[in-house]
């Protein structure tokens, strides 16, 4: 039976059109996956348990809420005073942090439109990380003292939007991460996927990196969001 011949023409690429942009920061513009698994599964191994269970958890949350998920019999007290000794840890440990392909240009491409952080890191981690993946911080950023709740929960996502003065329905986010793409569908928003964690968790498009990632000002103030 002969082959079924390939098609050799590409594949249309995706439009995205909105106000404002939404980013996440780890896996998303800063690769720190090196160091996420080195303190992660330290920490797993001083509380007894599976270090690969507890890295298909800890990706997008504030680790107090990654906690409160693999420790549930634990006093929320204690979540919060270990994630500031593991942030502290975080911060300090910037071995391997590198930008996410195409970072770099991406976010020179937004220099002037609107665009905001929307980070689970605190100021000095967001800082720290930012800095050794050689990226500049947007000027509107949401990290983990902006909110009272988590991610997957979307109130930094819909912080982000009032920042900028946007509608929850005219951002675009783009987020690795399970909690993150919940978060961002859960604040009426639509989600670009970045990397292979994201193709699990439903967003409305994904990438391999933000290199396959056009921005595009448009007249009247918008943003066209081009991914091939």
């Amino acid at each position: 039976m002969p082959a079924t011949p390939v098609s050799s023409v590409p594949a249309a690429p995706t439009v995205l059109t909105a106000r404002a942009l939404l980013l996440d920061m780890d896996g998303t513009l800063v690769n720190s996956d090196a160091v996420v698994e080195r303190i992660w599964r330290r920490w797993a191994e001083r509380h007894g348990l599976d270090g690969d269970e507890v890295m298909k958890v800890v990706h997008g949350r504030q680790g107090y809420a990654s906690m409160a998920l693999l420790l549930p019999d634990r006093p929320m007290e204690q979540n919060h005073a270990d994630n500031a000794r593991m942030l502290a840890e975080e911060t300090a440990d910037v071995e391997g942090v590198v930008p996410i392909p195409g970072a770099p240009e991406f976010l020179a491409s937004l220099e002037g439109l609107p665009h905001a952080l929307v980070t689970s890191a605190d100021v000095p981690l967001s800082t720290a990380r930012m800095a050794a993946a050689g990226l500049e911080l947007p000027d509107v950023r949401v990290t983990a003292e902006s909110v009272g709740a988590s991610k997957p929960d979307p109130e930094g996502f819909l912080k982000g939007a009032a920042e900028l003065g946007v509608a929850p329905e005219d951002c675009v986010v783009f987020e690795d991460s399970g909690a993150g793409i919940q978060a961002g569908r859960s604040a009426g928003m639509r989600v670009v996927g970045v990397g292979p964690r994201a193709g699990l968790h439903g967003p409305d498009v994904v990438v391999a990196d933000l290199r396959q990632v056009r921005v595009e000002a448009v007249a009247g103030a918008g943003i066209r969001v081009v991914v091939a």
